[in-house]
């Protein structure tokens, strides 16, 4: 039992590192599409990216505790889950944009929310496995 609440207490730091992330996204998304005046998916990889890389530093340091040593082989394998996450999340924002006809943003934050799952534990069991 305590190994679950162990494991509930990171998803809900990774959640909480998720979310300082999903507001870097948005701000540098929204900054890009609408003042940049650049292509909603270019902008929505760029928020993306930039997020995924200061979720690796925070997630590093606070949700999973790493004490890996391999600092670059750790951010790469963060990159990898972080990519596979950016075609899941941008395969859902198109679904969501063109078959369900949502707003861009709200297609956003649903997308947002489905690639969570696979990020948190595609990162437990790999970028950070113990």
């Amino acid at each position: 039992m305590q190994i679950l609440q162990g494991d509930l207490f990171k998803f809900i730091k990774f959640g909480v590192v998720g979310f300082s992330g999903l507001l870097i996204d948005f701000a540098l998304t929204w900054v890009l599409k609408e003042k940049a005046r650049i292509s909603p998916y270019a902008a929505n990889a760029a928020g993306f990216l930039v997020a995924a890389s200061s979720n690796w530093y925070l997630n590093r340091i606070w949700s999973f505790e790493s004490q890996n040593s391999e600092l670059v082989e750790e951010y790469f394998a963060f990159l990898v889950v972080s990519l596979l996450g950016l075609v899941i999340n941008t395969a859902a924002l198109f679904v969501g944009i063109k078959k369900f006809r949502l707003n861009f943003y709200l297609a956003k934050a649903i997308a947002i929310a489905i690639t969570t799952f696979w990020n948190f534990f595609a990162n437990y069991y790999y970028t950070f496995a113990v």
